[in-house]
């Protein structure tokens, strides 16, 4: 079935093909539509689920450690000041190995208050132990948000996984997508199994107290069930795409990088608009190409390595910041190409708050860079205070291209 629908709408489509069980979320814009939608699927009778109500997104996020721990497939969706409210629990989730799945719809963080798109929030539960896979079109929202269950539930895994895409971009924009039937979902993500469970007739007691002797033992087995995730979630997509057909869902998705010299490196919807410019780069005679991160957690090294580690010149293009610090992408890719290569990497943040990046501008200080113009390291050309300065105006010109349809 082919449908035209928005980003949050497709997300609850993928949550109502998984068959999930118990839906707790509470109400926060931009992901809002989501569980309305959710809600909609129950009360017309098209999905059996529990919906549970709450006050606040901490209680969300309990109701939805208590269903887990019952051994029911269980679903909630947030966004921003929601994920920063939930943050205790998500330690707490991810600690007691529970499978379960998240959306989260990425909005900035205030103050000043803002709804529209960057990475702030999921970025600053990098540490949480949950898996974050981030999206760039309806599809692969739909697709990763099946998948997803398959990977949190493998028991190699047992750990949760957020699935993220971009505030406005992604969630209120509409494109076409293709659902697949029940029939192949059901096929390809069996019923839940959990590993453990809480039954009243056999009574247990789990994540309590842990004396120093056993504490650091848990937490490697959280570090080794994370490594385990790189193979799950590159098994789980073959088999998606031979089950079920749609996105194939890599730890990384690559374009135009076998003949590179240089590459951008991004993640979210502003990859779409970096191939874009990879595009017209490559017309003005700039062999670049695009990296675009999926798997933030755990994060693709080895793909990093293999694809970036000969270039010369790799720009990253952050959507956040690590106050006194650098964007947490370029940290992450700067740390995988440490002893390997040569590449000067420079560090873009920029397209906070929702703030447009175009094409033109991320060919621009490509240009930049390969100019010498642009310094290495952590650079905002998007500040007003700046963005004069960095890149000149001639910058497109010099591209001798439009760089094709947007």
């Amino acid at each position: 079935m082919r449908l035209v629908e928005t980003g949050n709408h497709v997300a609850a489509w993928g949550v109502r093909l998984a068959r999930v069980e118990v839906v707790s979320a509470y109400p926060i814009t931009p992901q809002t539509q989501v569980i309305e939608e959710i809600s909609r699927f129950i009360d017309e009778g098209e999905m059996q689920c529990e919906y549970i109500p709450v006050e606040s997104e901490h209680s969300a996020m309990a109701a939805l450690i208590a269903s887990a721990a019952m051994g029911v497939r269980s679903f909630s969706a947030t966004s921003a000041h929601g994920l920063a409210y939930m943050h205790e629990l998500l330690h707490w989730a991810a600690g007691i190995r529970l499978p379960m799945v998240m959306v989260n719809v990425n909005r900035a963080l205030g103050p000043g208050w803002n709804i529209w798109c960057d990475h702030q929030d999921t970025l600053a539960a990098r540490d949480t132990g949950w898996i974050q896979i981030h999206c760039a079109s309806h599809q692969e929202i739909l697709d990763t948000v099946i998948q997803a269950y398959r990977i949190s539930e493998d028991p190699k895994v047992n750990l949760p996984v957020m699935v993220c895409y971009d505030a406005i971009f992604l969630s209120h924009n509409y494109m076409q997508v293709e659902i697949p039937s029940q029939e192949d979902v059901d096929r390809f993500l069996p019923p839940f199994r959990s590993l453990w469970r809480l039954d009243l007739h056999h009574p247990l007691t789990h994540g309590s107290v842990i004396y120093p002797d056993d504490y650091e033992e848990v937490r490697y087995s959280m570090f080794r069930g994370m490594e385990n995730a790189r193979e799950v979630v590159k098994a789980a997509a073959r088999e998606y795409r031979e089950t079920v057909g749609g996105y194939h869902g890599e730890l990384v998705d690559a374009y135009g990088i076998e003949d590179a010299e240089h590459a951008l490196v991004a993640m979210g919807s502003m990859a779409s608009e970096a191939r874009v410019a990879v595009e017209a780069l490559r017309e003005a005679g700039h062999r670049f190409g695009l990296v675009r991160v999926r798997s933030y957690r755990p994060f693709p090294v080895e793909e990093c390595r293999r694809l970036l580690a000969g270039l010369q010149k790799v720009l990253v293009l952050d959507r956040s910041i690590s106050f006194g610090m650098e964007g947490p992408l370029y940290s992450e890719v700067k740390a995988s190409l440490y002893g390997h290569g040569d590449a000067v990497i420079y560090d873009l943040v920029t397209g906070l708050g929702g703030r447009d990046v175009t094409y033109e501008f991320i060919a621009e200080n490509a240009v930049a860079a390969l100019e010498g113009r642009l310094d290495a390291g952590s650079v905002w050309p998007s500040v007003r205070l700046n963005r004069h300065h960095l890149v000149s105006k001639s910058g497109v010109e010099r591209l001798g291209s439009k760089g094709g349809a947007r």
